[in-house]
């Protein structure tokens, strides 16, 4: 199953929500419950030869910067 952010419209707070199927429309967001969800573009990270990569850095997004709740210093 596969997870998806969503900025809801009408809280307006992003959230991750692990969907049962693609088709996402009616998903409730887990602040408000209303349906007025619109999925974000998501970015990640991945290692191309396998080995040790560098470590994430910050969009400026913190919620979406790979960054933050780490522990990790950095800034936006």
């Amino acid at each position: 199953m596969p997870i998806y952010e969503f900025h809801c419209a009408k809280c307006d707070k992003d959230s991750e929500v692990l969907v049962r199927s693609s088709n996402w429309e009616g998903t409730q967001c887990p602040h408000c419950g209303s349906t007025k969800l619109a999925k974000k573009f998501s970015v990640f990270a991945s290692s191309a030869n396998g080995g040790e990569s560098e470590a994430p850095s910050c969009s400026g997004n913190p919620g979406s910067c790979g960054m933050c709740g780490t522990g990790k210093p950095h800034s936006h």
